[in-house]
């Protein structure tokens, strides 16, 4: 009874805590709706937070891919592909140098990745199979089916010029399209640090050992 009570608790308490982060995330729409009367530019706080998570999340998977050697194929390949979406979201950074520019510099990162998963097939696999297992990666899926699918189908400009007709205003369009990516990166970076940092991830370590 004891230790369903701890685990009660345990999983209140990270429902509680998730809460507050998605809280703090909304607060900063808020901020740039209501006092920087800001309508979510590339220099908003939304889209800065989105940027943060994404150099957070790609980060963390590249330094526990070079601190576990089993795991390191297969968490080099997540890295690179949040390295991705992080230059995707940088683009306007790049477009200085020349428009489109953006896709050269996630080859530039996709190349390497990719070579290192190459080398170690087996531990690719395994590695990618034991994260599609894990719990975590219901919560990683579904940020990224918010981000990849469902926010760039709700940011559809004939669906708002439908909605709003003759009051068109692409300000409003573009904030619900941006906090929907923002609610995805969210549940990203949860899922990312449950499965780096969960009690389930030793299990990961020690099934694929060196």
């Amino acid at each position: 009874m004891q230790s369903d009570l701890t685990f009660i608790r345990n999983r209140a308490l990270a429902f509680i805590a998730c809460a507050v982060f998605l809280c703090a995330m909304m607060g900063l729409v808020f901020i740039d709706v209501r006092y920087v009367n800001n309508t979510i530019h590339e220099n908003s706080l939304t889209e800065m937070a989105q940027e943060l998570m994404l150099l957070v999340i790609a980060l963390l998977f590249f330094w526990h891919a070079y601190r576990h050697r089993g795991l390191r194929p297969s968490l080099t390949l997540v890295g690179g592909f949040f390295s991705c979406m992080l230059i995707r979201e940088l683009d306007f950074l790049f477009d200085e140098i020349s428009h489109g520019s953006w896709v050269w510099f996630a080859l530039a990162v996709t190349a390497p990745c990719m070579v290192i998963a190459a080398l170690q097939p087996a531990r690719t696999l395994a590695g990618l199979a034991d994260f599609l297992r894990h719990p975590g990666w219901g919560m990683m899926a579904a940020g990224l089916l918010v981000v990849l699918v469902f926010s760039r189908l709700f940011g559809m400009h004939d669906f708002w010029r439908h909605l709003m007709q003759g009051d068109y205003n692409h300000a409003v369009k573009n904030m619900a399209e941006e906090v929907c990516e923002l609610l995805g990166y969210s549940l990203c970076l949860l899922a990312t640090w449950r499965y780096l940092y969960g009690a389930e991830s030793v299990t990961a370590s020690s099934r694929l050992a060196d």
